[in-house]
């Protein structure tokens, strides 16, 4: 959204701040698709045993499909997948995807696909100066789960023609799809009362950068004024040549890292609009653009929409989760359909969370969503192979009301044992 040549620019006031806002919401009117996934990882041979991420790295191949490796402070690593059409983005990550599981497999390593570590308890890795900070910031136990014992599924998509459509569907449509693909029932072996436990971890974590940002028919407006009230995590500054900077512990910069920069915790609660009123220097566009990085609402806009909600799902089933919602919110009519379905599930997201889809108004709404993305996928390009997958989906999941996550807490009630084997591969996942 913003080059190198600009990053210095002053941000001096709120109509700066807007102005940064609206170009997160201009992009490519196109439908191309981008998927990020985030594995847990295990060991085959004992499950309850932390994998350092040195030993995960070295075991990875070369990925055919082009993917992004990168890894979040517990050590889940996350494969981001290089955008494009449904059935090419799709493609291309299912073979990076096998290629990994694979090699993996030959180190006695496992990908599982849930959401919140069923197992393990919060072990962070990464010890970067803004981890550090986030650390301190959240505080435990939610921030450490969030940072090392969560994983996920994003679903990038293009703004399209209408960008305030696909803004409002993503939203819309948010408590029926974290319904649908709820997989983390567990913590510590027992269940943790949430269907989507990643849920949980998420709703007890500071709220004005983990709530969904307030709706008024202006998106732009709304996201600059949620930029303005969220509280400060950390401010950067720049060390220099030759001073303290940050490495990413894999060796690379970027996600895992970034050199020449550190990070001071923010601990007294003013918000970015406070840092515009007090700061004897404003701001550049630099400090604006990391502080949206460090807020993490349901659905996030980047110059497209990062949708940020769904619970990871194992490495044969995530292909469902990505091709259904970019059918419901890149589809007109099957949005149409959609919309007018979850409509009574309007601002359920902790029934969602809780419930998944026993709750029977987000079952019968997740119903006809599918039905509606089925009927989609063909047009959008989506191979047969993937649209059987996701009929199965809907016929063992949604069509009897039971989330993903009913299996997994099959596994702890249950002869003892079952979720370890689980965990070592021997289950579906």
């Amino acid at each position: 959204m913003t080059g190198l040549a600009t990053e210095n620019a002053l941000v001096r006031d709120v109509d700066a701040v807007e102005a940064f806002a609206r170009r997160c919401f201009s992009g490519s009117p196109g439908d191309l698709l981008g998927v990020e996934l985030e594995f847990l990882v295990f060991d085959r041979t004992a499950p309850a045993r932390q994998v350092p991420i040195p030993r995960i790295s070295g075991a990875l191949p070369p990925l055919p499909g082009g993917s992004v490796v990168t890894f979040e402070p517990g050590g889940q690593l996350e494969l981001s997948g290089p955008p494009g059409p449904l059935p090419d983005a799709i493609g291309r990550l299912t073979r990076d995807v096998e290629a990994v599981r694979e090699a993996l497999r030959e180190a006695d390593l496992v990908l599982a696909g849930v959401g919140l570590d069923p197992l393990r308890p919060a072990w962070r890795q990464l010890r970067l100066p803004r981890y550090e900070a986030m650390a301190e910031f959240l505080g435990a136990p939610y921030g450490s789960l969030m940072m090392c014992s969560t994983a996920s599924i994003q679903v990038n998509l293009d703004l399209g023609p209408d960008p305030v459509k696909r803004w409002e569907r993503a939203h819309l449509l948010g408590p029926v799809l974290v319904a649908a693909f709820a997989c983390s029932p567990l913590s510590g072996s027992r269940p943790c009362g949430w269907m989507s436990g990643r849920q949980a971890v998420w709703e007890r974590l500071d709220p004005t950068r983990t709530a969904a940002v307030p709706a008024t028919g202006d998106p732009a407006a709304d996201w600059a004024r949620y930029l303005l009230d969220a509280r400060l995590m950390a401010v950067r500054e720049d060390t220099g040549p030759g001073e303290d900077s940050e490495k990413g512990e894999n060796g690379e910069n970027g996600e895992n890292g970034e050199n020449g920069v550190r990070y001071r915790p923010v601990r007294d609660g003013s918000a970015f609009r406070d840092l515009l009123a007090a700061s004897r220097e404003a701001p550049t566009l630099a400090d604006l653009t990391y502080h949206a990085t460090t807020l993490f609402p349901p659905v996030r806009p980047r110059g497209w929409l990062e949708i940020r909600y769904l619970d990871a799902q194992g490495p044969a089933g995530w292909q469902v989760c990505a091709a259904v919602t970019h059918a419901l919110v890149t589809d007109d009519r099957a949005a149409d359909a959609a919309l007018a379905a979850v409509e009574p599930c309007a601002g359920m997201w902790l029934q969602a969370g809780r419930r998944g889809l026993a709750e029977s108004r987000l079952r019968d709404a997740a119903d006809d969503c599918f039905r509606a993305a089925l009927a989609a996928l063909p047009r959008l390009g989506a191979p047969p192979d993937l649209v059987r997958e996701v009929a199965a989906f809907a016929d063992r999941h949604v069509t009897p009301g039971r989330s993903p996550a009913a299996d997994l807490l099959e596994l702890v009630r249950g002869p003892e044992g079952r979720l370890p084997a689980w965990l070592a591969g021997e289950g579906r996942a």
